[in-house]
């Protein structure tokens, strides 16, 4: 990119136009993409009552329908079960190949299950299959207490990583989903704890895209020598790139489906809640995937460390520090509004002593007054303070030009 500076005065708005060529740097105010009229494709009409899209690699929403909606989540309370599992797993506590006895409590939990026995034993692994294949239950009440020690502590960890992860109108009374008082979440939470898994765990996906398969049982507790898993979840076999993630069903919740699909190396989440039928929950689903791969296009604003502004540090040995975009900078757009999109700096000048790394704002892609994503500003370089002799003449100088009228 190739960058100038603006000549109006301080304080003013910056603009960013976005052509193959050029781009205006910008101060502690703003940057801005040069607006071209155009059109957009209709949002899908959808069946269900509460529904979100949202990209799995910026967290972005491209659609959402009653997205705040407080609903029972039925099984797709797995998907916090399943990461929490794989936050242990990957932190060295536990390993897949551990082996997981199944309490008394976990036998006998009802609803979706691969009929474990009390005593039964199995490897973590075969039992998060189980928990991402066929939804079971049992499966994951017995995961739960290995990873806690109590079903009762690892729920109150999922309401803390719920909360954690800004998931402000979700709480948890289980780990399996089945009805519960007090037991709730909303299509935009389950979007935010679904991208959090496939995002961080990736390792659930070669899970929840198997469509069928085996479970062994052995030794001398097991009610069947071998279990047959089908998935629940018919996306994976409708869907170009599906492979995941979490379907839910009970009577209070209806039919319900947190999914997941990579096209072209996009890789959008999608949920649709409180569906009549399975088919409905598909078919929605289906219409909310398309949408998001066929009406929007994936803009690389920036890449990590690319400078996109410079910040004003008054007493600094050096008056303006380069600010960088700490993580690569993307924005999904819809198709044919790529060059409406305005880029702003959200930052004040800053006072010296400044350190490499160190936050100095956030820029925001937004587009008709609606942010997209935003990634946060740090400083390229260390900037010291200046001596008070340096201090003192920049502020005879910038008296006498703001006195005069003249630019900085």
């Amino acid at each position: 990119m190739l960058f100038s500076r603006d000549p109006r005065p301080e304080g003013h708005r910056r603009r960013f136009v976005a052509g193959l060529a050029a781009t205006l740097i910008m101060a502690s105010a703003a940057l801005a993409f040069a607006p071209v009229l155009a059109g957009a494709a209709a949002p899908p009409e959808l069946k269900a009552p509460s529904a979100v899209l949202t990209s799995a690699e910026t967290g972005q929403v491209l659609y959402e329908k009653e997205a705040d909606l407080r609903v029972a989540p039925a099984s797709i309370t797995k998907v916090m079960t399943m990461l929490l599992t794989m936050e242990a797993v990957d932190s060295k506590r536990v390993s897949l190949d551990d082996v997981v006895t199944t309490s008394t409590e976990a036998s006998q939990i009802g609803g979706s299950q691969i009929w474990l026995a009390e005593g039964e034993q199995m490897k973590l692994g075969d039992m998060m299959k189980a928990i991402a294949v066929v939804s079971a239950n049992d499966a994951a009440y017995a995961v739960s207490e290995f990873i806690a020690g109590s079903a009762a502590d690892f729920v109150n960890q999922m309401n803390e990583k719920a909360k954690e992860l800004g998931m402000n109108n979700t709480h948890f009374e289980n780990p399996d989903g089945l009805p519960a008082p007090n037991h709730y979440s909303t299509a935009r939470d389950i979007a935010i704890m679904s991208r959090e898994l496939v995002t961080k765990h990736p390792k659930v996906l070669e899970w929840t895209s198997v469509w069928t398969d085996t479970l062994a049982r052995t030794g001398p507790r097991v009610r069947q020598e071998e279990s047959f898993l089908r998935n629940t979840n018919e996306l994976i076999l409708r869907y170009p790139g599906a492979d995941g993630l979490k379907t839910g069903m009970t009577d209070e919740a209806g039919y319900c489906l947190a999914g997941t699909a990579k096209q072209d190396g996009v890789r959008l989440i999608s949920v649709v809640m409180g569906l009549p039928t399975n088919e409905d929950r598909i078919q929605d689903t289906i219409k909310l995937l398309n949408y998001g791969f066929r009406e929007f296009d994936r803009v690389a604003v920036a890449k990590k460390g690319d400078v996109v502004g410079k910040i004003r540090v008054p007493n600094g040995r050096r008056e303006e520090v380069p600010a960088a975009a700490s993580t690569d900078f993307v924005a999904f757009v819809e198709k044919g509004k790529k060059d409406l999109v305005e880029t702003t700096i959200e930052s004040a000048e800053r006072r010296a002593p400044i350190r490499k790394g160190d936050k100095l704002g956030a820029v925001v892609a937004s587009l008709d007054g609606r942010e997209l994503a935003r990634v946060d500003l740090v400083a390229t370089e260390d900037v010291p303070r200046a001596n008070i002799v340096t201090v003192i003449v920049r502020a005879i100088r910038d008296f006498f030009r703001g006195l005069f009228g003249l630019r900085r």
